[in-house]
């Protein structure tokens, strides 16, 4: 551990990941300096924090030395507006990646997550229907891996097929492959103009949107025990354009446009403490799903359009037995379902992540990449 007190400071009271505190905190300014210090915690087990909106979802570590934080790696090292792309330190809060002069970063991701965590996440919002999740619009990325060696892949540009596609590999490692330092972006022009259809309507109703020539760049629905369901659809486009679009949706869905979404609209559906989960779905086999969760007592939000939703109920009401529920009725519908938050008293009777199709692919890859499982131990699917 030659040169680590250098690089670490002794952990705080409020450097806990899944209720183990870690022993120490570092938080490095370059790759560089994220190299060395992953070098020198060879023998380190070590969780990423980035800004810590989903650092808690997961089983607990099985040990914590090192908390490896990003807020230095901060920044936007380039914009390059006619390539429409964008280069970024991991650290760099989507916020400031929400206010690019001109063009988006369509990711819906919370303005105080990061860069990093959102690809490590594989994050996404209400437009993946239209642009899709980080995993589609990463075209670059820069790791340094858990023996220290830096490693790019990818590029500045679109169509960039050269050599092994490994940020894909990265998006949606949850930090157990590595850190990630650096990330490029594909950007897309801010729309014209943008109007929002609502309706009180079934979620049967999506199939209508899907079927028509409405092009919606997001086709949201909230459901919820003992209210009516709604959905809400984005149009994105030319003031013209949209119009049209907007005004033969509203006459389809008895519904009416708006200029601005629901309150509801990329909301979490469940309170502080309590229970949820995230649950995917065939698109023809959404509506069944929604229905069971509200039956079961769960309010549903999410994605209708591309069958991507978000269960949650109060603590007092969560059981491992509906967690089961929904479990078992996503894999029916030719999906998944992932624990993202749960009370304590259920928590250690939930298998948060669930089978997953490949997972002795998974630890093969685990092992080449973290032959010593120092990164994030024990905090993603089958205990990897």
């Amino acid at each position: 551990m030659s040169g680590l007190d250098d690089l670490t400071t002794e952990a705080g009271d409020d450097d806990v990941v899944g209720g183990v505190r870690a022993r120490l905190v570092a938080a490095p300014a370059s790759t560089e300096e994220a190299s060395a210090l992953i070098t020198a915690a060879r023998d380190l087990s070590v969780v990423i924090r980035g800004g810590g909106t989903r650092i808690q979802q997961g089983p607990p570590p099985r040990e914590l030395d090192l908390i490896i934080d990003t807020r230095r790696l901060t920044g936007i090292v380039e914009h390059a507006a006619g390539d429409l792309i964008t280069v970024v330190r991991a650290g760099t809060p989507m916020a400031e990646l929400h206010r690019l002069p001109g063009q988006q970063l369509a990711l819906d991701a919370p303005p105080a997550a990061t860069a990093g965590g959102t690809v490590a996440a594989n994050g996404s919002g209400p437009r993946r229907l239209r642009y899709g999740t980080a995993r589609d619009l990463l075209i670059g990325i820069t790791v340094v891996r858990p023996d220290g060696r830096v490693t790019k892949a990818g590029g500045k540009v679109v169509k960039n097929v050269a050599g092994y596609d490994l940020g894909k590999l990265y998006t949606g490692s949850f930090g157990t492959l590595g850190l990630i330092t650096e990330c490029v972006f594909r950007l897309h022009p801010v729309p014209v103009t943008s109007l929002v259809v609502r309706s009180t309507a079934p979620p049967s109703s999506a199939a209508k949107v899907l079927a028509g020539q409405f092009a919606p760049s997001a086709l949201e629905i909230d459901a919820a025990p003992g209210a009516a369901p709604e959905i809400a659809v984005l149009l994105e486009g030319t003031a013209a354009g949209v119009h049209d679009r907007a005004t033969e949706l509203a006459a389809l869905l008895d519904g009416e446009a708006t200029t601005e979404p629901p309150s509801w609209w990329d909301t979490p559906p469940w309170p502080p403490g309590g229970l949820a989960l995230k649950l995917t779905s065939v698109l023809s086999r959404v509506p069944g799903l929604v229905t069971t969760a509200v039956d079961a007592g769960f309010t549903v939000r999410g994605s209708a359009g591309a069958g991507v939703l978000f269960a949650g109920c109060p603590a007092g009401d969560a059981t491992v037995g509906a967690v089961e529920t929904l479990r078992a009725a996503a894999t029916s519908a030719g999906g998944h379902a992932v624990v993202l938050a749960a009370p304590e008293p259920i928590r250690d009777g939930i298998d948060m992540w669930g089978p997953v199709p490949g997972l002795d692919l998974m630890r093969r890859v685990k092992d080449r990449f973290d032959p010593g499982h120092r990164f994030a131990p024990g905090r993603f699917v089958g205990g990897i």
